[in-house]
């Protein structure tokens, strides 16, 4: 029988967790920022103006996803504009393909022009998925103003279909996500709006001191978030109001989609700035029900709101469930939510060790990934603040909101320990950081980092110490088509009778999309696992280990597996 998340293993003892293993890191640090050198030449402009105008700070996220479908990532990476009135035909989104499957080696040419992208308003975020359901990936990208839809034409170039599709929005969007909440088989969008601000409603904000100060996010009443059903046909309806999600707004920063419940529908988390969490629970029958104060997640374990940015979900504890990690603002700390596997949780955070590492930090992007592939998930926080530092110098103010980021390595036992000081030089560096993608980009079976700083550089930061442990890649599709399966839960079974859960996934992190492939650190086995699959629609496959070998990637196609009953 295979067992699934919400479900029970009939064994008497509780396998044996992934001893966390001492690897030495590298002599230049876990990770490399090679974005230059590999021809990712990105710098983000915020329009800075001296006013304080509140978007400067909110840009920008990130990209890595395979739009080519040639086997390697490429990378989108998202841009401000001008706030003085003045139009800057330079400043726009831009793709860059990577090469390495052409030519054998990794590098990145710029191909936006080849591509026919034309993305030229004040972005803030991207989210991946395949809509139309041919195989190829479709892009989503949020605005301050219009956003747009960007239909992968299948031949290297993508069409602006937003007013086609119907999935426009003119208020200031941050964060969005693909998702089939209906199980039909077909990609919806929820699209997370932040406040009711513009640059004609602009205030003025003060410090404690009296300085002039970007406004918080209370300064202003939130925009409602916005729910697309796929029609199928390559357009959309909207049905917010019928998913009885239009009855609360709370300034939404990121969003993430999964079965917190384990009834094998999909949910959404709202992370908002500021004001109340939201857990949107599947009804299954097209609404959702807000349960994040019965949950646990609407506010941190003393009661209060909290400035909530990136978000972060997966099975960290190895116990079958999704959990929950958001990062908030200086002096706030970050959040863990440990999930019970009914949907319920706990602050877990100062238990973690999380707490008091991030109290003099203001996080955005963040992820639970296995850096060193041991089998046990690590945390990296990219770090850079929204508001101007007392007695700090402000004729140049990005500067002054620049700080360090931090990786956190899990050692086993719901315990986490910083490990920033052995991370690479690069986290020597204290810049405005934002997004944060995920995914391999040299197809070595770790996986790196894309980071985009506000008014700087893009970051690459690729992995010098994952692939020394042993590893299996998968990528899971769907039987017509191609598409990535979004929501596929997949379990890799060990040895020793644990299994490690991970999800099909792009959304999450901050204003950013992530490769769908999955990574299992196998630490230092000498054998892969065997693979349980609960798709989205709820049936089951299974694969006996002895169809995979070490250190590879496969491609898992619905239907190809051995059937298991019973459905979720």
């Amino acid at each position: 029988m295979l067992y699934g998340p919400g479900c029970t293993s009939p064994q008497a003892e509780a396998p044996a967790q992934p001893e966390p293993q001492d690897h030495a890191a590298p002599e230049d640090g876990l990770f490399v920022d090679r974005a230059e050198e590999l021809g990712l030449g990105f710098v983000h402009a915020n329009g800075m103006t001296g006013a304080y105008y509140m978007v400067e700070i909110m840009g920008a996220g990130g990209a890595l996803f395979d739009y080519d479908l040639d086997g390697d990532l490429d990378a989108y990476l998202v841009q401000g504009s001008t706030l003085d009135g003045a139009q800057d035909p330079g400043l726009r989104d831009r793709l860059f393909r990577n090469d390495l499957v052409e030519t054998g080696r990794l590098a990145f040419s710029e191909v936006t022009e080849v591509a026919g992208l034309q993305s030229t308003g004040y972005g803030m975020g991207v989210t991946v998925g395949d809509f139309t359901n041919d195989g190829y990936p479709d892009l989503y990208v949020t605005n301050f103003g219009p956003n747009r839809m960007f239909r992968n034409n299948g031949d290297g170039t993508f069409a602006d279909v937003t007013a086609a599709a119907g999935t426009d929005d003119e208020r200031w969007s941050t964060t969005a996500t693909f998702f089939d909440y209906d199980r039909d088989g077909w990609l919806d969008l929820y699209v997370g709006n932040y406040v009711n601000y513009t640059l004609a409603t602009h205030k003025t904000c003060y410090t404690t001191a009296g300085a002039v100060d970007y406004c918080g996010p209370l300064s202003y009443n939130p925009y409602p978030n916005r729910l697309f059903h796929n029609r199928g046909d390559g357009t959309f309806e909207e049905v917010t109001a019928a998913a009885q999600i239009d009855t609360e707004a709370g300034g939404a920063l990121g969003v993430v989609a999964s079965d917190f419940n384990g009834d094998g529908w999909p949910d959404l988390y709202v992370a908002n700035d500021a004001r109340a969490n939201q857990l949107w629970i599947n009804q299954q029958n097209g609404r959702f029900t807000d349960e994040a104060l019965v949950s646990g997640t609407a506010f941190n374990e003393f009661g209060k709101a909290q400035g909530s940015m990136g978000i972060a979900v997966a099975d960290y504890d190895n116990d079958g469930d999704e959990d929950l990690f958001m990062t908030h603002l200086n002096e706030e700390t970050n959040t863990l939510y440990r999930n019970d596997g009914t949907g319920l949780f706990e602050d877990y955070t100062f238990e973690a060790e999380l707490g008091l590492p991030s109290r003099g930090f203001t996080g955005f992007g963040t992820a639970w990934f296995d850096y060193d592939n041991d089998g046990l998930l690590d945390l990296l926080v990219v770090n850079g603040e929204i508001q101007i530092a007392e007695g700090s110098d402000q004729t140049d103010t990005i500067f002054s909101l620049a700080q360090t980021n931090q990786l956190f390595r899990n050692r086993g036992g719901g315990r986490f320990e910083e490990v920033t000081a052995t991370a690479g030089t690069v986290f020597e560096r204290s810049e405005v950081s934002r997004g944060a993608a995920f995914g391999d980009v040299d197809t070595d079976g770790d996986t790196d980092v894309l980071i985009t700083n506000n008014n700087g550089p893009a970051r690459l930061l690729v992995n010098q110490a994952g692939s020394r442990n042993a590893w299996l890649g998968l990528r899971l599709i769907s039987q017509s088509g191609g598409r990535d399966e979004v929501g596929t839960r997949v379990g890799c079974t060990l040895a020793s009778g644990l299994t490690l859960w991970r999800q099909v996934r792009t959304d999450g992190s901050y204003a950013s999309a992530h490769d769908p492939r999955l990574l299992f650190g196998l630490n230092t086995s000498s054998q892969p696992c065997a693979i349980q699959v609960q798709w989205p629609d709820g049936t089951r496959e299974q694969w006996s280990k002895d169809a995979f070998s070490l250190n590879r990637y496969y491609t898992l196609e619905k239907g190809s597996g051995r059937a298991v009953g019973g459905s979720g």
